[in-house]
This record gives C-alpha cells, structure tokens and sequence, in this order.
C-alpha cells in the first residue's frame, strides 16, 4: 500500500509542477518542454480540433481526468526525458 501512496503523490507533484507552465516565460517553457509556447498552443489547437471531429453524442466516455492542455503537456515533458 506504501508504494500505491508513492505513486499518487509523485504523481500528483508532478501534475503540479506542469500546472505552474502559465508562470513561466518563453525561454523557461521552451527548455522545459522542448518547444515554444507558440508551437504549443498549435499543438493544444490541433488536439482539440481532432477531438471537436471525433466526438460523436452516441460514444460518451467519462471526462478525462486532465484537460488537452495538460495532457500535451506532460506528453512534452515525458518526450524530453
């Protein structure tokens, strides 16, 4: 069970560090995802866009624990390791 617990807050410390990305200026994001944050707000565009096309009202799923936002950016973060 200690491991379990381990998990969910390195887990969660992480989630908080990419939550601070708004505070950061454009040379701190782009050393620490690896792209500009331009580049990044296409990304999170092109996302969403996909997911706007795909959604149909008769495949609903849960809501996803983190947002597009989120989600691309802790796939940068875990490409840059």
């Amino acid at each position: 069970m200690i491991l379990g617990q381990e998990i969910i807050y390195n887990f969660a410390m992480f989630i908080s560090k990419i939550m601070d990305y708004q505070n950061l200026s454009d040379e701190q994001f782009k050393r620490r995802f690896g792209v500009y944050k331009q580049t990044y707000r296409k990304m999170v565009e092109s996302v969403k866009s996909v997911e706007a096309d795909s959604n149909s009202p008769s495949k609903r799923e849960p809501k996803p624990k983190l947002s597009i936002e989120e989600q691309v950016l802790v796939t940068l973060e875990y490409w840059r390791e």
